[in-house]
């Protein structure tokens, strides 16, 4: 939500105005946000007594009961928008249904639509509120680790055009955010992996002590969608809600007094500087988690050639991509794609490439003399050590596919919904269930081409066990369960 403050002063030629306008919105953790006993959606809309959802298909194939009965018990009249979108479907066609919808629906100046489901759908429908009448009000329930760790951070809202990510859009902000993480028992494990990279990118410039965590905890946080499942161990549950919250306030305090992005050098631009041409170029796209962590593994393959990244930590960092089955490389980025990437991104960062790198891990530094000649070095050194890693540095499950959304019929989509959500005891027929997946396996010998880092194994390069900084004897979930952004 917003305030602006102005004023105007008669000049010689004209008239002077200068505007300061507040931003601040909120984050509440709530687990079971849909769940008759938390009023605290429901008391959002109270006022207009009803509510105009948009949501993509995979989560209300999954949730659309559980949305409908809560509403319901609240006495909140409900309309659903349901869309697929997948990164090629993330278009101005997109935004305009939604539009045409909060038209049929009526939607009062004010009123908010209430948004659900992973970063590209908030994106969209932020961007159709952002446009829709100049500034029509949302409420963001994020259901992917992307949408809860790092589209639901910033304010900004768009859709791609042409061949191009995230070209039209706008600063908008969400009345407020709720963050449930229990919509992870229900998220395919690729997901989980592809979500992990935001949090390797966050940790690795400017959190140490949660990249400590990640590297402890890598295998266990990914099987178990982040301590969500059943039969997940209490300290790995512990060990998720500090790096989950520890990771959300970091990019606020990153973003907050830079939220229209005024000032270039960002650090939360680690790893999406080539990462977009990975996403749009191919027939069959990577996913945005896999792309940027082939972006962040190169940046610090560049780092650790201009000696701002020890050998040893260059080895930690990709030891936890490959770990986690992230992508370190790929075989079309070459000279080629290079080279278009980084024409495109000077354009974006005002003819600077501003390139975050780790210096050292967990801090950040930006990289603008940087020739051609450097960066092509860069790459082929980048790709002589990716070979060495298991996987030759290719990523599991690293392509886009019908739990992206978008990208299938929806005979095919449902049915991969419907087995993930049987596999969560929450198919449409079974939506009472609240334990979540069957008992996480025990994992013996290697996992993704490494030692399985479970059974209390830190998986340590170089035979040292990574240090886990943060305390996670205090139970996050007794901690205050509300975060107020404001600049």
């Amino acid at each position: 939500m917003s305030d602006l403050k102005a004023n105007v002063q008669e000049t010689k030629n004209g008239f002077h105005v200068e505007g300061y306008e507040k931003i601040e919105y909120d984050f509440t953790f709530v687990d079971g946000v849909f769940d008759v006993a938390n009023p605290q959606l429901a008391d959002c809309y109270k006022t207009w007594g009803r509510v105009l959802a948009v949501t993509d298909k995979n989560v209300y194939s999954i949730y659309g009961s559980k949305m409908e009965n809560y509403f319901d018990h609240y006495n909140l009249e409900l309309k659903v928008h349901q869309t697929s979108i997948g990164e090629k479907a993330k278009t101005i066609d997109t935004f305009l249904e939604i539009a045409d919808s909060m038209t049929e629906f009526g939607i009062i100046r004010k009123e908010p639509v209430l948004v659900v489901g992973g970063g590209l759908v908030t994106d969209v429908a932020g961007f159709a509120c952002a446009a829709y009448r100049r500034n029509t009000n949302f409420i963001r329930v994020p259901t992917t680790v992307i949408g809860l760790i790092d589209a639901s951070v910033s304010i900004k809202v768009a859709v791609n055009y042409g061949r191009y990510k995230n070209r039209l859009g706008a600063y908008h902000a969400p009345l407020h955010t709720f963050l449930d993480f229990t919509f992870l028992r229900t998220l395919p494990v690729a997901q989980v992996r592809n979500g992990f990279a935001e949090l390797i990118k966050i940790s690795s410039c400017s959190h140490l002590q949660v990249f400590n965590l990640l590297d402890k905890f890598c295998e266990q946080l990914i099987e178990t969608r982040f301590g969500r499942a059943d039969g997940s161990n209490i300290e790995i549950r512990k060990a998720a809600d500090i790096i989950n919250r520890e990771g959300i306030y970091e990019m606020l305090k990153l973003e907050s007094p830079n939220l229209h992005e005024i000032g270039l050098d960002r650090v939360i631009a680690y790893g999406h500087t080539w990462s977009p041409m990975h996403e749009l170029i191919p027939e069959t796209p990577l996913r945005h988690g896999h792309a940027i962590s082939i972006d962040m593994a190169y940046s610090a393959t560049l780092a650790k050639q201009r000696g701002l990244l020890s050998d040893k930590e260059h080895r930690r960092l990709f030891n936890l991509f490959s770990r986690a089955g992230l992508s370190i490389d790929h075989p079309q980025f070459d000279d080629g794609v290079l080279e278009k990437g980084t024409a495109a991104i000077l354009k974006t960062r005002d003819g600077l490439l501003r390139l975050a790198v780790p210096n050292p891990l967990g801090q950040c530094t930006f990289l603008n003399d940087v020739s051609v000649q450097e960066l092509k070095d860069a790459l082929k050194s980048h790709k002589d050590i990716s070979k060495t890693y298991p996987r030759e540095g290719a990523g599991i499950e690293a392509y886009v596919d019908c739990s992206d959304t978008g990208y299938t019929d929806l005979e095919t989509e449902n049915l991969s919904v419907e087995k993930v959500a049987m596999e969560a005891g929450l198919s449409r027929g079974n939506l009472g269930v609240t334990n979540g997946i069957k008992d996480v396996r025990e994992h013996t010998g290697r996992v993704n081409g490494h030692n399985s880092g479970f059974l209390g194994s830190n998986a340590g390069l170089d035979g040292n066990n990574s240090q886990c900084l943060l305390d996670i004897s205090e139970n996050p979930v007794n901690r205050p369960n509300r975060i107020k952004a404001q600049a």
